[in-house]
């Protein structure tokens, strides 16, 4: 990809998040994830209607008039994006790929956060951490991490989420907020999940496409594993072939589902050609 055709395709989902984000997801976001407590900002003269338990007493003795203490939220957060670059994630059966998909939620995501003045850092992962771009604020930053999540090119096809559970935990040594992006097709993940959940206030993300979840009746077709690369002669009409890669799907959905959920994480999974807005905006209202 050129500089050119980069530079266009990250004003176009700026373009579309950021509207998302300005007009619908900003509130929602402020809401849903709350600041570290009540910080002290100043002293103001009583009001009618005052809590008489947030008045300042030394104050009100020394101007022999009543004076309040004015708390604010503190309200500066961190998010940290851990975006699936995997193989895997290069499939799509409609008008995405669910890689194009998780992009845009992590944009959107990226400018709610820089709406609320909070930091953004992303990890781009597969069976490794590929990449890490440290907390930050301010629109050039997102607009960096929109950039990579276009043209980044991992060494590795492969996934291991627990992998990247681990470095995060490792390297965030305050709390964030920490969203998770993948389509979950692993598993292996629930002793590091735990570790990150008790920590941190953690979400996954599941980007799945409908033609994943069951095998059509084809006859004997070719298919290739993203991932890994290896080429099998597949009988799709063999009804017992069939249920056992839907059992296979339905328990790595079902791991998925569980270990988030067992774990105190947030669960939420949205189809590719769904309204990923609507997932979303229903997540973060059950949540506030």
């Amino acid at each position: 990809m050129d500089t050119k055709e980069l530079l266009k395709k990250v004003r176009k989902i700026e373009i579309k998040t950021r509207r998302l984000s300005d007009n619908i997801f900003g509130g929602e976001y402020h809401s849903t994830f709350k600041g570290r407590g009540m910080t002290f900002s100043e002293v103001r003269q009583y009001q009618f209607g005052d809590d008489v338990r947030s008045i300042d007493w030394n104050v009100t003795a020394r101007y022999n008039e009543p004076f309040v203490k004015v708390f604010e939220e503190e309200r500066e957060l961190t998010m940290m994006l851990m975006v699936d670059v995997s193989g895997s994630e290069h499939f799509g059966s409609n008008q995405q790929f669910k890689k194009e998909v998780i992009t845009e939620i992590s944009a959107t995501l990226a400018f709610s956060a820089l709406q609320n003045n909070d930091k953004v850092g992303v990890v781009l992962f597969t069976d490794e951490v590929e990449l890490f771009i440290p907390p930050k604020k301010g629109k050039t930053h997102v607009l960096r991490i929109i950039r990579e999540l276009l043209e980044f090119q991992p060494k590795s096809t492969k996934t291991n989420i627990a992998e990247a559970l681990k470095y995060v935990s490792n390297v965030m040594k305050k709390k964030a907020i920490i969203f998770v992006l993948s389509d979950f097709i692993a598993d292996d993940y629930e002793k590091t999940l735990k570790i990150i959940g008790n920590k941190h206030d953690v979400t996954g993300i599941r980007i799945y496409d409908e033609r994943e979840e069951t095998i059509p009746n084809l006859g004997m077709v070719q298919m290739q594993d993203a991932e890994t690369g290896t080429i099998k002669l597949v009988n799709t009409q063999s009804k017992k072939v069939r249920t056992a890669y839907s059992n296979f799907y339905k328990e790595q959905v079902n791991y998925f589902t569980n270990t988030f959920t067992k774990s105190g994480c947030g669960v939420l999974s949205s189809r590719v050609d769904e309204s990923y807005v609507k997932k979303l905006l229903g997540y973060f209202k059950r949540r506030a």
